[in-house]
């Protein structure tokens, strides 16, 4: 801190930089207050109340004698005693801290987060105990009456950890993909938890059940509000027993009473920043809300405090920051110098209804309810988005459908939900391909797929009529699909049993099905080559070759230009090569190979040689021994 004079008025900047750095040595720290006169006008209130790269969090102690902060680089926790105004210890981090908690009145139970997934408990001598979350945390909440800690984050449940039994309680399951921050009343206890689609979800800890749904991204929609994204809940404070305070990503502060859904105040910060904290203010009835750039203190009387980092300066919250390019669009840079223009930094602020007023002129279209319901569709577009509900891909729809059947009836079930869960295909990066690239798509008009799957017309029916209404919800672009109502279990159970004769049956008429296609194919293919005119063809003898014939040359010129599939084809068309089906789904393949000249020269002198034996035979038909009278020899 710094002190000056002006008019017999003492001036205190608390912006004036660092202290003196530590590896200075005394006499030249009396040298330097000697010479410079800024040096000697500082004051510390606070020795070494600093961090040397970045300060992270900050936290005052209940009885408000300590002030406990975390930074990085390296990873640390300072504690400063505002008794003494001086450092009272520092300890250093495996890893940089989320957030913290105090649990007691001082500084002897200290609760941090890490972004690693680390739980770290601290005593007064320093390092207790260490665990670890399932999945990645963003903030937590201490419920004093059960001695419960509450972790949000980077996932749909919220982790309890009962620090009286030292273990793990089952979670809360929320609607939500991702929770961003959350707080617990002091007064009655209840959990709050702020969601990444915009809700706040309000849960009783003694039932463990949800008792309350605040949906604060579509209230947070005013005519002065210009909002480009899903606002996502990133800042959350209760104050008393009813009042409680909800900041978003997209700069808006929307107070609450808990007895309505509906917001008493909503307030812009309008630079389109997150809320980074909410605090109450009681002896002078003020809120503050922060975001990267500014802080704001205001009541319920529209007033506030703005501040910008170096320049504090005090406006209302009915003007507008604009900058030059903003005034080019609009076409109001006549007015730069005129009172409707306030220069500020590296732009102007203006009366918002003035703003609003001209940009309606500039652009026609911009009315208020075409406005809303057009960032309402957004914001439940986006929504959607984070939520995945049921987007069908575009490719293999039905299989995807099939897939998301299945994991319902998993999740239905009771005893499957005790077991591990295994991966779903369709969040699995590994077949990720299968609905994305064309050449993955199942072709169910395919022998195979019709042979292995003789009931999937069957089956699917019921299938591809949800789809048909999936696709015309998605086509309508409705905020909640409807899904179409299903059979009830008893006529399932009963189709069941017959499903082995089904089978059969309708092997056979697939089957039937396919000879049938196949002789209608034969009989199109012989009408073409009735139909076909045959032209002379040709050809011109390379040098140094032998002419042959005339047939065998252009058949084998014609088979090197063909596909495989095409000589399979005229191979079993001229008798060579034969296909039959041994199983279901399996094909048999029989081919002869085509003899060469030396071959078959060699096979006809061969079957001459073996007729020339057979006429020089002799028979031996008189060695045989004639039957003899009398006594057998032996």
């Amino acid at each position: 801190m710094q002190v000056s004079s002006l008019n017999e008025v003492k001036i205190y900047s608390l912006s004036c930089g660092k202290s003196l750095p530590e590896w200075l040595s005394d006499r030249k720290k009396r040298a330097l207050q000697k010479k410079d006169v800024d040096v000697r006008r500082r004051i510390e209130l606070i020795q070494d109340f600093e961090m040397p790269t970045v300060c992270t969090t900050i936290k005052v102690s209940k009885d408000g004698q300590y002030i406990l902060a975390t930074g990085t680089y390296k990873p640390r926790v300072r504690c400063y005693d505002t008794y003494q105004l001086s450092l009272k210890f520092e300890r250093c981090l495996d890893s940089e801290v989320v957030t913290f908690e105090i649990l007691s009145d001082d500084y002897s139970k200290i609760v941090f987060l890490h972004n690693d997934r680390y739980i770290e408990f601290h005593s007064q001598s320093g390092f207790y105990y260490k665990t670890r979350i399932p999945k990645f945390g963003r903030d937590f909440s201490y419920h004093y009456p059960s001695c419960d800690l509450y972790f949000v984050g980077a996932s749909s449940e919220v982790y309890r950890l009962n620090l009286e039994q030292g273990r793990y309680l089952n979670p809360l399951q929320t609607d939500a993909a991702e929770n961003n921050v959350c707080d617990i009343n002091s007064v009655h206890g209840l959990f709050a938890t702020g969601t990444i689609e915009g809700r706040v979800e309000c849960w009783d800890p003694r039932t463990r059940n949800r008792v309350g749904l605040l949906d604060c991204a579509l209230n947070s929609v005013t005519a002065d509000s210009e909002i480009n994204s899903l606002p996502t809940i990133s800042a959350l404070k209760f104050n008393g027993a009813l009042t409680m305070a909800v900041g978003t990503s997209t700069g808006q502060v929307l107070l609450y009473d808990l007895r309505s859904d509906k917001p008493l105040l909503v307030k812009d910060h309008q630079y389109g920043l997150p809320i980074k904290s909410v605090h109450f203010q009681d002896s002078l009835d003020l809120i503050l809300s922060a975001d990267s750039r500014i802080i704001k203190m205001w009541n319920k009387n529209s007033v506030c405090i703005f501040g910008h980092f170096l320049f504090p300066i005090t406006v209302y919250d009915d003007y507008k920051f604009v900058t030059k390019k903003d005034l080019e669009n609009l076409g109001l840079t006549h007015l730069v110098g005129s009172p409707f223009l306030r220069a500020y930094m590296h732009g102007f602020f203006m009366d918002i209804r003035l703003y609003h007023k001209v940009k309606l002129m500039v652009n026609p279209f911009a009315y208020e309810e075409y406005r809303k319901d057009k960032i309402r569709q957004k914001i439940e577009e986006t929504r959607a988005q984070r939520v995945q509900l049921k987007k069908l891909p575009k490719v293999n729809k039905e299989l995807a459908l099939k897939l998301i059947e299945e994991e319902e009836e998993k999740q239905k079930s009771s005893w499957k939900k005790k077991a591990k869960s295994l991966p779903n295909i369709l969040t699995d990066d590994r077949f990720k391909v299968m609905f994305e690239n064309p050449d993955f798509q199942v072709d169910e008009e395919s022998e195979e797929f019709r042979l292995l799957n003789p009931l999937v017309s069957k089956i699917s029916e019921k299938r591809k009529k949800k789809l048909r209404l999936l696709e015309q919800q998605e086509h309508r672009e409705k905020e909640e699909e409807e899904e179409p109502e299903g059979k009830p279990s008893d006529a399932e159970s009963s189709e069941s049993s017959d499903d082995e004769k089904a089978w059969v049956e309708e092997v056979r008429k697939q089957r039937r099905l396919l000879q049938q296609e196949e002789k209608v194919k034969r009989q199109e293919r012989l009408k073409e080559d009735q139909q076909t005119v045959l032209k002379p063809q040709f050809y011109e003898i390379k040098a140094g070759e032998e002419f042959r014939n005339f047939k065998d040359s252009a058949t084998k010129q014609k088979l090197m230009n063909k596909t495989l599939e095409d000589r399979l084809k005229i191979e079993a068309k001229n008798g060579t090569l034969s296909v039959s089906d041994t199983t279901v789904g399996s094909k048999q393949l029989t081919f002869t190979l085509k003899r060469s000249e030396q071959q078959k020269k060699q096979q006809e002198a061969e079957k001459l040689h073996r007729q020339e034996r057979k006429r020089l035979r002799r028979s031996a038909g008189h060695l045989k021994s004639r039957h003899r009278r009398g006594r057998s020899f032996h």
